[in-house]
């Protein structure tokens, strides 16, 4: 029975956790472009940058 008085609570706050995070990452602008970066990822082009060159 003791456990429940840590579990629940524990529950409880990792919801919450969650949810702040979630709130978050929608405020932030996370979900905006979410096609965008399927097709990124499926690009063939090598990036444009010169990292590593001359």
């Amino acid at each position: 029975m003791t456990a429940l008085a840590w579990l629940i609570p524990a529950a409880l706050v990792l919801g919450a956790l969650g949810l702040a995070a979630f709130l978050w990452a929608l405020k932030t602008g996370q979900f905006e472009d979410l096609e965008g970066a399927s097709y990124r990822a499926l690009e063939d082009d090598p990036p444009d940058d010169d990292v590593g060159r001359g």
